[in-house]
């Protein structure tokens, strides 16, 4: 299930607040505080690993300041190995907290700038059949969980279960899909991952 929280929708940007949880052994019930009951693990700059371009430096396709990491891709960019088919990325992967079960939340503030289309921001890895669980898509300045609508100004337009799988860890930052922009961007800051 995946909850998210835009807190301002407009044509020129997204600005959302995320929180993201899987059940792995647990059920969750209500929309209340998504956080009661929850802690926040420690995380520091070796948890926070950045995938990229295999050919590119870090500090070609991200940054970090003043709190806020910027990460950026480009769709003609490399993947992140030299044997990878998959499409470019950026990503900060959360290392160090994969988990098999319980109940785990990611928590952020994302901002992706207008230009940015066709891209995923936010990713659950681990699934049964498929690579994720869980996959934020911005296109066309809409937010969807895959390609299905979520939370829209703070009402529950979607709501989905997880899909399996023995292990799992997060990731953000920009994933280039089908149609992805040219240059795609997202912003990121106060992450935090959080279990019961």
């Amino acid at each position: 299930m995946a909850a998210f929280s835009p807190l301002v929708t407009r044509r020129t940007s997204i600005i959302f607040a995320v929180t993201a949880w899987l059940i792995c052994h647990a059920t969750a019930g209500g929309h209340g505080d998504l956080t009661k009951g929850f802690i926040s693990v420690p995380l520091d700059q070796s948890n926070l690993v950045i995938q990229k371009p295999y050919d590119v430096g870090v500090a070609d396709r991200s940054s970090f300041q003043n709190g806020v990491h910027t990460l950026w891709v480009y769709a003609t960019d490399k993947p992140h190995s030299p044997s990878s088919h998959t499409n470019p990325r950026t990503e900060i992967r959360i290392a160090g907290y994969d988990y098999s079960s319980g109940v785990w939340q990611f928590e952020a503030f994302g901002y992706v700038p207008s230009n940015t289309s066709g891209v995923v921001v936010m990713q659950i890895f681990g699934a049964e059949t498929h690579a994720t669980t869980l996959m934020m898509r911005v296109q066309d300045g809409a937010l969807s969980y895959y390609r299905n609508p979520i939370y829209i100004n703070g009402e529950l337009k979607f709501e989905g279960s997880g899909r399996g799988g023995r292990s799992h860890f997060f990731k953000c930052g920009v994933y280039a899909q089908d149609d992805a922009s040219d240059y795609m961007e997202s912003r990121w800051k106060h992450i935090k991952v959080l279990k019961k």
